[in-house]
């Protein structure tokens, strides 16, 4: 089955469109998981400058119009669409099924007083119907609120493609996905499912997009050249990394709520008049020393981990890499990069929701219990029929 993965992350950058052939169970070389597949193309659409604007604005928004978050989510959806037929034009591919992360607006895994009830919910936009009516194939959106439902965080889902793709009999291995947030999925060597940990460890390119932009007038740090130029305010950095979301234990999951304009206006009040460049030097240094700090807290001791596969938008920050390595290498862990194992970092997320499709398709769960906290197994998403 040829399944289209869809996937636009915390960063409002745009799209990713993975087209992936998946085996049925009886054909897949992992009887354990039933899964086997094979990435037949994948390509990246930016959003319009307006529409970033607009996704960012209402993200983790005090007050927004009822009508503008309408028209949002039948926007999305057209722009998902445009970027899955591009795709299959591209490559000269069609695919049967499309899964559909669709675009976080807001997301809290922690339950807490609403109206009188406890609640944690989660809510990502772009209309699954619509999508399904342009491309002509049903489509499974809204991944999360089932796991939620079933008592989880919601988050993270791209463990259940981590496991079965990067589990190894000898060597333990942490797969870190730097997006807007980041996050990785520990694997213990020889681990079975209920083994693996994976949650969120902090910013991954949220905070440092939001300082170069207010700083440098710049989306991004380019290869992290800007950060290379500057040096690291260590008494910032101390107090930043004393936020209380570093220090609660797992399963946790974070988002704009936690490291968004708020996090980054502290950032810049407790930086003062600190040269701009070692400022965001501090803020790069941010994303690198926690994923550290929840490895060395975190990870189980007996996992036997010998190396951290990157993938995601922050893989190509060069700077941030080089510091990420250096505070790893008292662990004795090795940095790898998810293209080393054939799958493009890039690509990695979309190929995820692609694979959670076909088995919410095939009625089966996919999301991982001991990875969201979740009571049991549970069947991902909602099905739009064409």
């Amino acid at each position: 089955m040829i399944v289209a993965g869809v996937m636009s992350g915390t960063s409002a950058d745009g799209i990713n469109v993975a087209l992936v052939k998946i085996a049925t169970r009886e054909q897949s070389a992992h009887p354990r998981t039933g899964l086997q597949f094979k990435l037949l193309g994948h390509a990246q659409y930016s959003y319009p400058k307006p529409v970033r604007n607009a996704v960012l604005t209402a993200m983790n928004a005090k007050s927004a119009s009822v009508a503008d978050l309408a028209r949002l989510n039948f926007l999305l959806a057209e722009l998902y669409a445009d970027a899955v037929l591009a795709t299959q034009r591209k490559f000269r591919v069609k695919a049967e099924l499309v899964g559909c992360h669709g675009q976080t607006l807001y997301h809290q895994g922690e339950a807490r007083s609403f109206l009188g009830r406890k609640l944690a919910v989660t809510w990502q936009t772009g209309e699954g119907t619509v999508l399904a009516a342009r491309v002509g194939v049903p489509v499974v959106s809204d991944f999360r609120p089932a796991d939620m439902a079933a008592g989880g965080k919601g988050a993270p889902l791209v463990p259940f493609l981590d496991y079965f793709f990067y589990r190894d009999s000898r060597i333990g291995r942490i797969a870190q996905n730097i997006g807007g947030i980041a996050n990785l999925t520990a694997i213990p060597a020889g681990g079975k499912p209920e083994q693996v940990i994976a949650f969120d460890t902090g910013p991954g390119n949220m905070v440092i997009d939001a300082i170069a932009l207010r700083l440098f007038a710049q989306s991004y740090d380019r290869d992290g050249c800007l950060a290379a130029s500057g040096k690291i305010l260590e008494p910032v950095l101390a107090k930043l990394l004393c936020a209380p979301y570093f220090l609660r234990r797992p399963p946790k999951t974070a988002g704009r709520e936690e490291f968004g304009r708020e996090f980054a206006e502290r950032l810049l009040k407790l930086c003062g008049r600190a040269d701009k460049r070692d400022v965001i030097a501090t803020t790069t240094a941010l994303t690198a020393r926690s994923i550290a700090h929840a490895i060395r807290r975190f990870a189980p001791r007996r996992g036997n981990f010998a190396e951290l596969v990157l993938a995601g938008g922050g893989a190509k920050n060069k700077t941030l890499i080089n510091m990420l390595g250096h505070e790893l290498q008292p662990l004795g862990i090795k940095v790898r990069s998810s293209e080393e194992f054939g799958l493009p970092g890039q690509a990695k997320e979309a190929v995820a929701f692609a694979i959670l499709a076909h088995e919410t398709w095939h009625r089966r769960p996919s999301n991982v219990p001991a990875a969201t906290g979740a009571r049991r197994g549970a069947i991902l998403g909602k099905v739009s029929y064409v």
